[in-house]
């Protein structure tokens, strides 16, 4: 299974992750709320058409380099496209997982969506970063600021036991190895479009409202065992 993170398997289960036993594939997740639970900061419109073709396609591609590189393994798939399909295996590979990531690590404000987070990683936020405004303004201009399509994340450092904030483009490209994720933002162009054409800035001003801060101390206390 690919990945860019070190943690991403102690963040989600098999389940999560849509893994089939029985057939030996990955299958789309559902979302974990109603497509329009997140309104008015992310659009009904945008997180079906996210979900259910641009997240769907990412498993799909998954499916099929997995099992062109079983071909070539086994040699019913020609070798000379080893390099394709493992560059295609990273790609969706860490799409798969980085959009699951994202949809958990939201939630409508009824259910703990927005404010800010509490106990241990609220503490290290303060600790890291200075403040928790601190950390905010840090993460939004970061996520505002990637070149092109890719995501923001708010990671964990587990030799320094540190947060750390870093970019990323695609789904797996300019990261740091090594880190586990907490918090994440797609900035591709599909995740804000149809509400924000391109205004990218209050697409990330808005993700902050839907923050789901006891999933991503959960995450954090996976990572710890705080």
């Amino acid at each position: 299974m690919a990945g860019s993170f070190a943690g991403s398997r102690a963040a989600l289960s098999a389940d999560q992750l849509g893994w089939d036993e029985s057939k030996s594939e990955y299958t789309l997740p559902p979302l974990p709320y109603e497509p329009g639970a997140l309104e008015p900061h992310i659009d009904e419109q945008t997180m079906s058409i996210h979900h259910d073709k641009h997240h769907a396609g990412y498993v799909k591609g998954l499916n099929k380099a997995l099992g062109e590189l079983e071909g070539i393994r086994t040699g019913s798939a020609d070798p000379g496209l080893i390099k394709h399909w493992s560059r295609e295996l990273a790609f969706n590979g860490s799409g798969h997982v980085n959009h699951t990531l994202f949809w958990t690590g939201m939630a409508p404000s009824s259910d703990g969506g927005g404010g800010r987070p509490g106990g241990a990683l609220g503490e290290r936020i303060d600790q890291d970063f200075g403040s928790f405004s601190q950390f905010v303004a840090h993460f939004k201009g970061a996520s505002k600021a990637v070149e092109g399509s890719g995501w923001g994340w708010l990671v964990y450092e587990p030799i320094a036991r540190r947060l750390m904030v870093i970019q990323m483009e695609k789904h797996q490209d300019l990261t740091v190895s090594g880190v586990s994720p907490l918090l994440g933002i797609d900035v591709w162009e599909h995740a804000y479009y149809l509400k924000y054409q391109n205004k990218r800035a209050d697409y990330v001003d808005a993700f902050m409202n839907v923050v789901n801060w006891p999933e991503i101390e959960r995450r954090f206390g996976m990572y710890t065992g705080h």
